[in-house]
């Protein structure tokens, strides 16, 4: 399975995203924003109320779910989840129900307690994200959905070089450029998976998943 060269751990991702809490809706919400709102759109188009936003942020994607979509964000950031709180008291988002600091590859969700859940360029950013993957499994309904909308790593070319330098500064930037979507979806899963690319340049995916089936245990999948 393909691995990023430059490990990050919960400590350094927190550290990370304090010092890009106050800018980063400057820095990075236009950039993001187109996949941002395609993975949105894919929410408010599927069958299902509860949704589970996994690594939430700012909120930024929060005015833009369907009224009748009940979210739940998480974050492991508590400055990232402060800016979150004060957009939905300003918007006045009613159908936000909680905004909660949770690391998304050990929830304290019961089982099958959403019907979608959808991660927003968290897959990059998390230790391990084969856990972050059966967690989502464990926590949506079967029948129910997973989407990922992430940066992975090229398959060629310049752009291949620079993710490929970019990585030593994996720990200060708090993500991997060097992320590929095979170090998130066993062989199994990206057969059946939806992958598209979207703007800009195609520099996200957003990847679909309908949970069926029995769950495999977590040392499969991230063996």
């Amino acid at each position: 399975m393909p691995t990023p060269r430059t490990a990050l751990d919960a400590e350094a991702v927190k550290a990370a995203y304090r010092r890009w809490a106050g800018v980063y809706d400057t820095l990075f919400g236009g950039v993001s924003a187109f996949g941002r709102k395609r993975a949105v759109a894919a929410v408010n188009a599927l069958p299902g109320t509860s949704v589970l936003e996994v690594g939430v942020g700012t909120g930024l994607a929060l005015p833009h779910y369907r009224s009748d979509k009940r979210i739940t964000g998480i974050d492991l950031s508590g400055d990232m989840l402060d800016r979150a709180r004060q957009r939905v008291a300003r918007l006045n988002l009613r159908n936000v129900d909680a905004l909660l600091e949770m690391d998304a590859e050990e929830t304290r969700f019961a089982d099958a307690s959403f019907d979608i859940a959808v991660a927003m360029f968290v897959a990059s950013v998390v230790p391990h994200p084969r856990r972050l993957l059966c967690e989502l499994k464990r926590v949506v309904r079967p029948g129910g959905h997973i989407l990922f909308v992430n940066h992975f790593l090229a398959t060629g070319g310049v752009r291949l070089a620079v993710e490929r330098g970019m990585a030593r500064a994996s720990r200060s930037l708090g993500w991997h450029p060097d992320f590929a979507i095979e170090s998130l979806l066993p062989p199994a899963d990206l057969a059946q998976a939806t992958i598209r690319p979207v703007p800009p340049a195609g520099l996200f995916t957003l990847v679909s998943l309908r949970r069926d089936g029995e769950m495999q245990p977590v040392e499969a999948l991230v063996a």
